[in-house]
C-alpha cells in the first residue's frame, strides 16, 4: 500500500494529464508554503509571492534533465551564471526557499506522495513552534557615542526608565576610532514614549547621530 503511495507517477514516458497534475500540485504547494510563511513572520511583500513560484520552476528544470547528463550539465552551467544580490535573510526565511526547492524537486521526480509530505509535516512544525510575529514594542536603536564616554553602563539608567529589557548587539568604531557605534535591541514599556527615550539619549551621546526602527527578526547578527 505505501509502495504505491510514495512510487513516482513517472513512468517510461510522461503522459500530459499528470504533467499537468503535477504542475498543479506544484503551484498548489507552493502558494500553501507562501501562505504559512506570510503567517509566521506576518509580512508580506515580494519574498511571499516568490515562494510559490519555486516548486513550479524546480519541478520543470528536473523533469528536463531527468536521466540527460547533458541537459543536466547545460542546466548546471546556465545556474552557475546567476548571482543573487539582497539583504541577508533570516533563518526562516531560508529554511522557506529550501522547502520551496525540496517540494519542487520531489514533484519533478513523480514523487507527489513526497512532496505533500513534506510540505504538510514541514508547515505544520512551522506553525506549532509558533512563528510569532516580533512584538510592536521591539525597536533596533543605533546610536554613536565619543570615545571618551563609557559605553557599557551609559543609558542603562534610560533604558531601565523607558524599556522592560535591553541588550547590547553590537559594537563598531567608526570615524577612524573617534566614535563607536552602538546597535541595542529594546523593548519599549510605552511606544507613545518613544521620542522621550530618544530625546534623553540625544542629551547623553552629544547630540550626535541616532537611529530607531522596527526590529527585524532573526537579523540580530546584521552589520552596522
Amino acid at each position: 500500500m505505501l509502495d504505491g503511495i510514495f512510487a513516482s507517477l513517472y513512468t517510461t514516458s510522461v503522459t500530459v494529464p499528470v504533467f499537468l497534475a503535477v504542475c498543479l500540485l506544484s503551484v498548489a504547494l507552493g502558494f500553501g508554503i507562501a501562505l504559512v510563511y506570510r503567517k509566521i513572520s506576518g509580512e508580506g511583500g515580494t519574498m511571499v509571492s516568490a515562494l510559490t513560484v519555486p516548486p513550479f520552476l524546480v519541478q520543470l528544470v528536473i523533469l528536463l534533465v531527468n536521466g540527460n547528463l547533458g541537459a543536466g550539465v547545460a542546466v548546471a552551467g546556465a545556474f552557475s551564471l546567476v548571482r543573487f544580490r539582497s539583504a541577508p535573510g533570516s533563518a526562516r526565511d531560508i529554511m522557506a526557499i529550501f522547502l520551496a526547492m525540496t517540494v519542487g524537486l520531489c514533484c519533478g521526480m513523480g514523487y507527489c506522495a513526497m512532496a505533500v509530505l513534506a510540505a504538510v509535516v514541514t508547515c505544520g512544525l512551522l506553525l506549532l513552534q509558533g512563528g510569532q510575529v516580533a512584538d510592536a514594542r521591539e525597536r533596533d536603536i543605533r546610536v554613536t557615542v565619543p570615545e571618551n564616554l563609557d559605553y557599557s553602563t551609559l543609558f542603562s539608567d534610560l533604558f531601565a526608565e523607558h524599556t522592560n529589557s535591553y541588550k547590547l548587539l553590537r559594537v563598531k568604531t567608526v570615524n577612524m576610532g573617534s566614535l563607536y557605534s552602538l546597535h541595542y535591541r529594546v523593548t519599549l514599556k510605552d511606544t507613545d514614549k518613544e521620542k522621550n527615550l530618544l530625546d534623553a539619549m540625544r542629551c547623553r551621546n552629544g547630540n550626535l547621530e541616532i537611529s530607531c526602527g522596527i526590529a527585524a527578526d532573526g537579523r540580530q547578527g546584521d552589520m552596522l
